[in-house]
């Protein structure tokens, strides 16, 4: 009689329970971010001061982002994600108390603690919990289901903020992220992690020192790594440019209301849900830059689409492209990074890497706001657009690891073709 073999499970229980928090978390941290510009322009700032709102907030993301990561490397990915959902209930209740626009920043910058304790162990811990011959499956999957948070949340903030208010909207926010927040503490408290038995649980400032050296030179030394630090900080200044502006442009060029804005970001959610599973099939099958070249041209249309629409119906069109580019590039980046960099200096890459990259794009979101005002409105996005396209040349040529690289920059090894005098113990979405 013929046995049939049971499948593994994609994702295993303890992966179940974090993909539920997770879920929980940014359901809440997704409900005002696509609303905050607005409301920072009815407490009184101008289109410059909102500028310079997100570009003081980003700087206190990248310092917190590199100690984060070595947090996470350190003590484990759910007791970071657990301190980090503390700091998150009460960073989101200082921005719904804020009385000005020159509070909220202050309640913001509070507000980036579970951003750089939180996201630099997501796509960490993914990686611990997944066999690389399947890794682009698996982040495929995650992050289908993630885009459930992306879908509930802008749609159920834009109608309580358009009922009832900014404020209550964000307490509500506080409440459910709470919920998150507890279930953390409680999966910190009693699941164990493998990985865990390899941590060096040293938040020394000699320890903190030796990781981020052996990071960051890993991510000039030349190889794919470096090539991700160089386009992705081109990248970053020209989607920062006009990133923070989106909200501005579709309430004052477009004519949205702030329920149409919230509904835009559940159908960009939406498509975003369609693509991970194609680009992690397509990643498993061939290579990680097919999917990301891909990703980048959805999003020049997507760009073009948004720059000559003037109905909802138009931005929605855009918005469901900007979802399918977006959704084909998570899984793919994703997995190449999960292959180049070592496990259990995951955490201390996602810190040093986007600090580094935020650190370049710093000053853009101002910059984008200056060029809205002194030009048109038009610029910033057309600048990003123009990006966008010109990524996909770069990829193709460098986003490539032979089959000896892949060898060379697996976990251990990276860090003795790097240096031998290295090989020292070291060990973040919301």
């Amino acid at each position: 009689m013929a046995t049939t073999q049971e499948k593994t499970p994609i994702l295993t229980p303890i992966m179940r329970w974090f993909m539920f928090a997770m879920i929980l978390a940014n359901i809440a941290a997704s409900m005002y971010p696509m609303l905050l510009p607005i409301y920072l322009t009815q407490l009184g700032a101008s289109i410059q001061q909102v500028g310079l709102v997100f570009t003081a907030t980003s700087l206190v993301s990248l310092l917190l982002q590199i100690f984060g990561g070595w947090v996470s490397d350190s003590i484990g990915r759910l007791r970071s994600i657990a301190i980090g959902s503390i700091g998150g209930v009460i960073g989101f209740l200082a921005v719904a108390i804020a009385p000005t626009w020159q509070w909220m920043l202050v309640a913001m910058a509070v507000s980036m603690f579970p951003g750089a304790l939180v996201g630099p162990s997501f796509g960490a811990f993914i990686a611990e919990n997944s066999a690389e011959e399947h890794r682009g499956k698996v982040y495929g999957f995650t992050g289908t289901i993630f885009q459930i948070t992306g879908v509930l949340g802008p749609l159920a903030g834009g109608l309580l903020m358009g009922r009832f208010g900014f404020r209550p909207m964000m307490l509500a926010v506080c409440g459910l992220y709470g919920l998150a927040a507890l279930l953390r503490i409680w999966m910190a408290s009693t699941m164990k992690e493998e990985a865990n038995a390899t941590r060096s649980n040293d938040l020394s400032f000699g320890s903190f020192k030796t990781s981020i050296s052996k990071m960051w030179a890993l991510m000039v030394g030349g190889g794919v790594l470096t090539w991700i630090l160089v386009t992705d900080g081109v990248r970053d200044v020209a989607f920062r440019l006009s990133g923070e502006l989106q909200p501005l442009y579709l309430e004052q060029i477009g004519g949205l209301g702030v329920e149409q804005i919230g509904l835009l970001g559940s159908i960009f959610a939406i498509a975003t849900m369609i693509t991970p599973m194609i680009s992690g099939r397509m990643v498993d099958k061939t290579e990680e830059r097919y999917p990301i070249i891909i990703g980048f041209l959805f999003i020049f249309v997507a760009f073009f689409i948004f720059l000559n629409s003037a109905a909802f119906f138009g931005f929605a069109a855009a918005w469901v492209t900007f979802g399918l580019g977006v959704g084909m590039l998570n899984p793919a980046y994703q997995s190449l990074i999960s292959k180049v960099v070592p496990q259990n200096m995951l955490g201390v890459f996602q810190g040093v890497f986007y600090s580094s990259i935020g650190l370049i794009s710093l000053p853009a979101p101002y910059i984008g706001a200056y060029l809205w005002e002194n030009f048109t409105p038009r610029l910033p996005f057309e600048i990003t657009a123009g990006v966008a396209i010109l990524s996909v040349i770069p990829i193709w040529f460098k986003f490539k690891i032979s089959k000896q690289e892949g060898e060379k920059e697996k976990p251990g090894a990276v860090l003795e073709a790097v240096e031998p005098s290295l090989l020292l113990d070291p060990e973040s979405g919301d």
